[in-house]
């Protein structure tokens, strides 16, 4: 499934004509603020190439996504992630200043959560957000995924939010 689309938004499976955009998501300290803060170019590029190798290992990741006009809007996708030593698969999004506050997160989760649930067929999927971004936390909640537990990650609080087929 290397392209899909909302509403709203246009998905594209991660490639490397994606790096800029990435970067400059991933340079912007208010964007990175619940992410692990601010990557360095070199960074990303790295990132870049461990999404791209899931897609490759595991038949989806992440994708970029663009607003119907075409501007970039920022990243989302389904990927395994270890948690506490477990193995899940998440779902994540993180978009652009630009487009903060319009509903494109919602947007976006319900669409990766069907994906995931439906199309892949997957048991559950998690989303992991910083115990304090409470806007991340309300489109779960509104996704009907249900608080599971609350860990550290990499010296942050998080809490883990869970939706089963």
């Amino acid at each position: 499934m290397d392209h899909f689309s909302t509403t709203r938004l246009t998905a594209e499976r991660l490639n490397e004509s994606h790096l800029a955009d990435l970067v400059t998501l991933h340079l912007d300290a208010e964007v990175s603020r619940y992410l692990g803060g601010v990557r360095a170019p070199e960074v990303t590029k790295t990132y870049l190439a461990t999404n791209m190798a899931h897609w490759d290992q595991h038949g989806f990741g992440l994708w970029t996504l663009r607003t119907k006009e075409g501007a970039f809007a920022g990243r989302a996708g389904i990927r395994h992630i270890l948690v506490d030593d477990i193995d899940e698969i998440e779902i994540s999004y993180a978009f652009t200043r630009a487009c903060w506050g319009r509903g494109f997160a919602s947007e976006i989760a319900t669409a990766l959560t069907e994906i995931g649930l439906s199309k892949l067929a997957l048991a559950s999927l998690i989303g992991i957000v910083y115990a304090g971004n409470v806007a991340s936390r309300r489109v779960l909640e509104k996704s009907n995924y249900l608080l599971e537990r609350s860990t550290i990650r990499h010296g942050n609080d998080v809490v883990i939010y869970r939706k089963r087929r």
